[in-house]
């Protein structure tokens, strides 16, 4: 990746809504070879998609949550009934998998604590294998940004 794919990374991250002739104008290219920088990024996995931002609150979702859980074990069938059922759970918005003494984090969110109360009784105490659920909530957001510090390689 060059300075010029990386500037088009950065366009792109603030608005991916900006038209060739628009990110062409902005980059300093023509449209025909910015298009074809662009077609080569999603060719290359560097840009995987386009989506709206939509803001949490706004949409009825004022409670972020962040969880913890351990594990039992680490077993195949165990990873995998947890991964599965958290990945078709819409209230978990992120799930990572972690190092430390907890095995995933996920970000969730939820119209009310009874709602988050909810989503823990009856979808994630019920997945097989789980040792432990610890959970933060976050009362503010400091920073959240979604665009990565997109840098040109060094040659």
């Amino acid at each position: 990746m060059d300075s010029t794919d990386a500037k088009i990374l950065s366009a792109l991250q603030r608005d991916g809504r900006l038209t060739n002739q628009e990110l062409s104008t902005m980059i300093g290219l023509s449209p025909s070879p910015c298009l074809r920088r662009v077609r080569n990024l999603e060719a290359a996995g560097l840009i995987t998609g386009y989506t709206a931002l939509v803001d949490e609150k706004a949409c009825g979702f004022p409670i972020t949550g962040f969880v913890r859980i351990r594990l039992t074990n680490h077993s195949d069938e165990t990873v995998l009934r947890f991964e599965e059922r958290i990945a078709h759970t819409d209230a978990i918005i992120d799930c990572y998998l972690m190092t430390g003494s907890e095995d995933y984090q996920l970000r969730v969110v939820a119209r009310s604590l009874d709602d988050y109360e909810r989503l823990v009784r009856q979808t994630i105490q019920k997945i097989p294998g789980i040792a432990s659920i610890e959970t933060s909530f976050a009362y503010g957001v400091v920073k959240q940004s979604r665009s990565l510090p997109v840098l040109p390689e060094k040659r």
